[in-house]
């Protein structure tokens, strides 16, 4: 039996992240793209589906290139709402080292469902917390990711350098080298798959300089060349992660990425805010990512990420929410938004259009990732796609669809493909409990907080 062709058919607009026309709509088949219909054109051969798309602006599916799904259990906590990096995290990191299998499974699902719902169907998670009790933590989230249908990619995060050392976590949240190393070689053999389609991958991802030894720097950069995986971690978040590193390293970040065998390709780094140009010029020569966070950066004042420059320079640049307690939202299109406004504050109106903060949001976040196959709306591509509806009170008046949905606040999709299946069915993700998740989610957050 021949497999079911779909047709989206002539959308309100379409963003399709490159020059194509596809203003007649596309063309699915086998969970690929497989016609682009320009303004007036047929599919070439008949369609078993329809799908009238006149009512919607379609999207490549967004790419959340930086997250911490079980942050999701510390939204907005009264201690930390008015500090900076350093000191949020040495208030928050007691209350993560409680962290269980069962909070990080339901924060993880709240993560993913809240992404999906605003048009995301990739994401990557920073995971770097293994207390007693929780070694199997990308176990864990490898199950929700597979249960929502969303494609992922879940870094292996370590903390190996506690307060005891000179570093900013507490002891019970580290863990010996060869610990972190062991694990790391078992998740991306046991799950790391390769290739167009591939919806679990693997990467490593040291947390930060004040959290890790350069020797597990060292040694995840060579793990991750001997098995062909990516790096990942937060770098130049704030001025005083700069200043830990030159007062323990004698180096700035970048020079620091370099002694540890890190500035190449393979790597993409959260952040990425405070680079002076010669750094900004070695980082685009190298073609290492950056996964530009605006929302976090706002809430906790580490300043705004210089991607134009970083752009220009060859660096790729990618948007990511980053975690839940420093955004207190999962919220892919509405992160496109924050980084419209706060980039323009640096550039100006002409230079950052709506546009290109979308293209940011897919094809940039892809090439953060490494994939070629999904951030775009090409013949061959994956048929993940978000699509929006402009019917809501905050859209009345509104001209162009496309600059509508950043301009006007867009925040949820109407619906959600991954694969050429239907994850999100008028608003809502298809097959899941909202109201019992958000239930036995809250519960959890309380129970985390308690005694603290």
């Amino acid at each position: 039996m021949p497999a079911t062709r779909i047709w989206l058919k002539n959308p309100l607009a379409i963003f399709t992240g490159n020059a194509l026309d596809a203003r007649g709509g596309l063309v699915l088949q086998d969970g690929l793209i497989v016609e682009i219909l320009g303004l007036g054109q047929q599919p070439a051969s008949p369609c078993q589906e329809v799908f009238d798309a006149r009512e919607h602006v379609l999207l490549p599916g967004l790419i959340n290139t930086h997250h911490h799904f079980y942050q999701t259990l510390t939204r907005a906590w009264a201690p930390v709402v008015n500090q900076p990096l350093f000191p949020w995290l040495k208030t928050l990191y007691p209350v993560w080292a409680r962290l269980t299998p069962e909070k990080l499974a339901l924060a993880t699902k709240v993560a993913l469902a809240e992404l999906l719902l605003s048009g995301c169907t990739t994401a990557a998670d920073h995971h770097y917390l293994f207390p007693d009790g929780l070694e199997n933590a990308i176990d864990v989230q490898v199950e929700a990711v597979r249960e929502l249908g969303m494609r992922a990619m879940l870094t292996r995060g370590s903390m190996s350098l506690g307060e005891k050392d000179g570093g900013l976590p507490p002891q019970q949240t580290v863990q010996e080298g060869q610990v972190i190393l062991d694990d790391s070689q078992r998740l991306i053999q046991q799950y790391h798959e390769r290739g167009a389609g591939a919806q679990i991958q693997i990467a490593l991802a040291p947390c930060s300089p004040f959290s890790v030894t350069p020797q597990i720097m060292a040694a995840s950069a060579e793990m991750a060349e001997a098995l062909d995986v990516r790096l990942h971690t937060h770098l130049a978040e704030t001025l005083d992660e700069e200043d830990f590193c030159l007062q323990r390293f004698g180096l700035r970040t970048v020079d620091y990425l370099d002694s540890v065998g890190w500035l190449g390709p393979r790597t993409w780094l959260a952040h990425g805010i405070h680079f002076n140009p010669d750094e900004i010029a070695r980082l685009g020569q190298a073609g290492t990512g950056i996964c530009h966070c605006p929302s976090s950066n706002m809430r906790l004042a580490s300043g705004i990420c210089p991607s134009i420059e970083l752009t220009d320079a060859g660096a790729p640049l990618g948007l990511g929410v980053d975690g839940s307690a420093s955004n207190d939202a999962s919220n892919m299109i509405l992160e496109a938004r924050q980084a419209l406004y706060i980039q323009r504050l640096r550039y100006g109106a002409e230079k950052i259009t709506p546009e290109r903060v979308l293209g940011w949001a897919t094809r940039g976040s892809a090439s953060l990732l490494g994939r070629t196959d999904i951030g775009e709306l090409a013949v061959g591509k994956q048929a993940d796609l978000a699509l929006f509806k402009l019917d809501e009170l905050r859209f009345s008046g509104s001209h162009d669809p496309v600059s509508a949905l950043l301009l006007c606040g867009a925040d949820r999709a109407d619906r959600v493909m991954i694969g050429g299946k239907w994850r999100v069915l008028d608003g809502q993700v298809d097959g899941l409990d909202l109201k019992g998740l958000i239930a036995d989610h809250s519960q959890a957050a309380r129970q985390l907080i308690a005694n603290t």
